[in-house]
């Protein structure tokens, strides 16, 4: 692609931050660093039609997990990583809420029920045992106890006779939410580009070379919020993890509303207005869901059907009307990497599935690195300054 001189110059000419992703941590990022440096210019790189990973492909669940999800990170992680978790998603959550306000966000706080099937015993004997430590452990950050046994009010087939709730959960539209922050860059005069692959940077002095398939161009700073899709960025700290989706057509009368969690989180489900939308089941195949393809698979989607025929909508008919997929960021670890690659080359990723969640506070703490580093380098600046001016006087 050849360029005009007016394409350069408004667009790839003296570009002060450059963003690979343009998801919720990608925007976010851009929005802090508009209001940290109000004249700077901002380009957002994006290599889908829409964001590519699971942005706008996700579920819409403003959660930040269940009790066998908790007790399931406590296996790899010590009780004050966990905490520090919860802690991130939550803020992570009031903090989207405050930038794109409930309305826009049209969330909807029916709560949030983990569900355990009749097989599953040993999980679910292990969560009610484990529930008043649950609860003291998470009471430092919400001061009531978070989770409360209940019985199942929705007349779900093959599970355990209790659910665990949640009155923290919320639902979202996850559309609206993308739009409105798409909205709001444009608004803060922030570019975005669409279908454009960063294929390689290369670190020039002060300033980062970004190769596009096409051509190349510098930028100061150049941030990563690519998520599942950072692989090769960071030798492998973070790798994909495919989402298989599905959603039914609009069902009669339909009874259940909330959020639901089952099997460790691996399966989720809700009502969007009077339909289902169910997701999950990467557990069935690790290995083949450990993939950048935005596709689906006979194994996982069987068993989606299967949970909405015997557990979900036993006593319903019911008709599938669309699938798809998201790619998240997974690893060894469930706290998200953000931190500087080089001088000018920075990511915020390996959001472990809770991009809704802790996605917007990821690209808060990705733009605060860059803003630390350059008030560090005026300190130093003002320093040799002062030390100049000393040195000058001296000789008064």
């Amino acid at each position: 692609m050849q360029l005009s001189f007016w394409e350069l110059k408004n667009w790839f000419t003296n570009v002060d931050f450059t963003i690979v992703g343009s998801g919720i941590v990608g925007l976010h990022c851009a929005l802090e660093l508009r209001e940290k440096f109000p004249s700077a210019k901002i380009l957002v790189l994006e290599k889908g039609v829409l964001p590519q990973g699971a942005s706008t492909k996700n579920a819409g669940f403003a959660c930040f997990g269940s009790v066998s999800e908790i007790l399931d990170d406590l296996h790899s992680h010590t009780e004050e990583e966990v905490l520090q978790l919860v802690q991130k998603r939550w803020e992570g959550l009031q903090l989207l809420r405050k930038r794109i306000g409930d309305e826009a966000l049209d969330l909807k706080p029916f709560g949030g029920y983990e569900l355990f099937l009749k097989e599953d015993e040993s999980t679910y004997e292990e969560c009610l045992q484990k529930l008043p430590f649950i609860n003291e452990l998470l009471k430092p950050l919400f001061k009531n106890d978070v989770f409360s046994k209940e019985v199942d009010r929705f007349a779900f087939q093959g599970i355990q006779e209790y659910v665990l709730f949640n009155p923290y959960e919320a639902q979202i539209d996850t559309g609206n939410m993308m739009q409105q922050l798409l909205k709001l860059a444009v608004q803060n005069n922030i570019l975005i580009l669409n279908q454009q692959t960063v294929s390689s940077f290369i670190e020039k002095n002060n300033a980062v070379e970004v190769e596009l398939e096409d051509f190349s161009f510098p930028t100061k700073k150049l941030f990563f919020a690519t998520n599942g899709f950072a692989k090769e960025l960071i030798n492998g700290e973070v790798k994909p993890a495919r989402a298989q989706v599905l959603i039914t057509r609009p069902i009669p009368n339909l009874d259940i509303k909330g959020t639901f969690h089952l099997d460790k989180g691996y399966y989720y489900f809700r009502n969007f207005e009077n339909r289902i939308l169910l997701g999950g089941g990467r557990n069935l195949d690790f290995d083949g869901e450990t993939t950048t393809a935005l596709a689906q698979t006979e194994i996982i989607q069987n068993k989606l059907e299967q949970l909405l025929k015997e557990v979900i909508l036993p006593n319903q008919s019911f008709e599938i009307e669309h699938r798809w997929s998201g790619i998240m960021g997974v690893g060894n670890h469930k706290k998200p990497i953000v931190k500087q690659l080089s001088e000018n080359v920075f990511c915020g990723v390996r959001l472990g599935g809770m991009g809704v969640a802790i996605g917007s506070l990821v690209g808060k703490e990705l733009a605060d690195l860059v803003g630390k580093k350059i008030t560090s380098l005026n300190v130093r600046k003002l320093a040799k300054k002062f030390v100049c001016f000393l040195y000058f006087f001296s000789y008064i």
